[in-house]
């Protein structure tokens, strides 16, 4: 396997929040869990090659999910991944497993060293352009866990996530840079909901993945 310099350098990254000020270096909610938020995860030109070799290589599949009791085809692409074959269940839809690519494995490694954590699954999104989106939701599906971590790495275009309290509607915004880590625990996905809204004037792609583990 090829062998690439994955370093850290300082991406500028744009945090902006609503209300209150950031918990600590890297925490971005003030309660009920924790999202911590690291901008130089990877340098860019790792950050670059790995969003080539993810968009070549992932199985990507348009798939239609249950909104307000209705199907509709989700406005993104996007593939499962499970080191075990298992499905995964959301929004009313039954995701088929797809094997770990290399690549999605050597970046799954990195982040295991990085957070100390251990996962055995992925959901990887493709963002075409500013008009795909994610709506407001938690992962909080029971195979997730009680108090999952998830740990989402993004690449090329930034974009805007939201995360807003279920209870207080309090909302934090941040720009998630290409190279960036987000790990969310503890109590997030059962207090808090996020997204990825649509961005018109964004007109290049995005790609996340998101490592979870399947209990």
């Amino acid at each position: 396997m090829c062998e690439r310099s994955f370093r850290s350098f300082g991406i500028a990254a744009t945090i902006r929040t609503d209300s209150h000020v950031l918990f600590g270096p890297d925490e971005l909610l003030p309660y009920d869990g924790s999202a911590i938020f690291t901008p130089d995860f990877l340098d860019a030109a790792s950050a670059d090659q790995l969003f080539t070799d993810i968009e070549a290589t992932t199985p990507w599949e348009s798939v239609e999910i249950v909104v307000f009791g209705r199907r509709v085809k989700e406005p993104r692409m996007s593939a499962w991944v499970n080191v075990d074959g298992r499905p995964y269940v959301y929004s009313g839809t039954a995701r088929h497993a797809h094997p770990f690519t290399q690549t999605l494995d050597h970046l799954r490694l990195l982040v295991e060293g990085r957070t100390g954590h251990t996962f055995n699954s992925a959901l990887v999104n493709l963002y075409r352009n500013g008009d795909d989106s994610l709506g407001w939701h938690a992962d909080d599906e029971p195979e997730n866990g009680r108090e999952p971590i998830i740990a989402s790495v993004s690449f090329g275009a930034i974009r805007r996530f939201d995360l807003r309290h279920r209870e207080t509607k309090e909302t934090i915004k941040i720009d998630l840079t290409s190279g960036s880590l987000l790990v969310m625990s503890g109590a997030t996905q059962h207090k808090w909901v996020h997204q990825v809204p649509r961005q018109r004037k964004v007109r290049v792609p995005r790609i996340n993945v998101t490592f979870r583990r399947l209990i």
